[in-house]
């Protein structure tokens, strides 16, 4: 069973969200927080795999929440729950140690494949999000001697792995493309984010653009 907290200051919202989940016979909703300090002790006190969490919430906001959770429990995965165009939250989430984030306004269907591949350590980003965050980075310019100085001590399958993460693809679709084993993907995602100083997946694929590896053949 994939065990989820739920953290929003909004009862209504909570609820909505543990009866989408409930309906899912992989998904037990182990906890529900009503602001970012309930939520990090949930997750210290329970062996929680997903937490999906609100950007704004009192007491302590779900970006403080996400900092705590990922120093408190580490094999949490953090998720975001944040409103349209919140861009300047999505980007202090991503240096706060969340690795995805999904629109409020997300469909029922999504919601639970989101919570799933969020388990599997997978990617877990609204398109719409991930648009508007790229199209941001990119209007700002990109320092590839920088990105280039960073990817240096990269093997080649590590390269070619960071490549085809910055396309957006999972770790099963990036093992079909290079006939590795899914395993073999992760294990080189692990020392590519330890390598080049990268917290998450967004910030590696945000590393393989600026160093021009989309670029190559």
């Amino acid at each position: 069973m994939i065990r989820v907290l739920v953290a929003d200051d909004e009862a209504l919202m909570r609820a909505g969200i543990r009866l989408i989940l409930e309906n899912a016979d992989d998904i037990e909703v182990v906890a529900e927080a009503g602001d970012g300090a309930e939520a990090a002790a949930a997750c210290r006190e329970q062996d929680v795999d997903v937490a999906l969490v609100d950007v704004q919430m009192p007491v302590r906001d779900g970006i403080a929440a996400a900092e705590d959770i990922s120093r408190l429990s580490p094999r949490t995965c953090v998720v975001m729950l944040t409103a349209f165009g919140q861009d300047a939250h999505v980007t202090r989430a991503l240096r706060a140690g969340a690795s995805g984030f999904l629109l409020k306004d997300t469909g029922p269907a999504d919601l639970i494949r989101a919570v799933r591949l969020a388990a599997k350590g997978e990617p877990v980003l609204a398109p719409r999000i991930t648009r508007r965050l790229l199209e941001r980075h990119v209007r700002s310019g990109r320092d590839t001697e920088a990105a280039l100085t960073r990817i240096d001590g990269l093997a080649p399958a590590e390269r070619d792995v960071l490549r085809l993460l910055g396309t957006g693809l999972s770790n099963v679709e990036i093992a079909d493309r290079l006939y590795l084993s899914a395993g073999t993907v992760k294990a080189h995602i692990s020392r590519i984010l330890t390598r080049t100083g990268c917290a998450n997946r967004v910030q590696a694929a945000v590393l393989a653009h600026d160093a021009g590896l989309l670029d190559e053949p």
